[in-house]
């Protein structure tokens, strides 16, 4: 079955640097886009980036120039490099992939269980 592993949230002051990764198996790797999304409390999710089958990537204008999205498909792994981190960025983070090639929306099928990142 298909499953993915977030890692590599933590704490960081404002301005500190962060990657995550999302370890993935169970599917096809390379024929799923795949994508990150943050949740913060009282707050909707919100896409953050995502990556296409053929590697183009996506970002959401708070976190363009900031953060880079890339994966490997040789270790079914995504990452998501984090740096110049704000206070604003703390949130749950979650990676989700799904068998399109491009992840437009985050109607998407599997999702990890998420990594918190906090930042202050």
């Amino acid at each position: 079955h298909v499953q993915l592993v977030e890692s590599g949230g933590g704490s960081v002051q404002a301005g500190g640097s962060l990657r995550l990764s999302c370890a993935a198996s169970g599917y096809r790797y390379a024929s799923y886009c795949m994508a990150w999304f943050r949740q913060a409390p009282g707050k909707e999710r919100e896409g953050v980036a995502s990556i296409s089958t053929d590697g183009i990537p996506t970002y959401a204008d708070s976190v363009k120039g900031r953060f880079t999205i890339s994966k490997d498909n040789a270790k079914t792994t995504l990452y998501l490099q984090m740096n110049s981190l704000k206070p604003e960025d703390t949130a749950s983070y979650y990676c989700a992939a799904d068998f399109f090639q491009y992840c437009k929306t985050d109607r998407l099928a599997y999702w990890g269980q998420g990594t918190q990142v906090t930042v202050s």
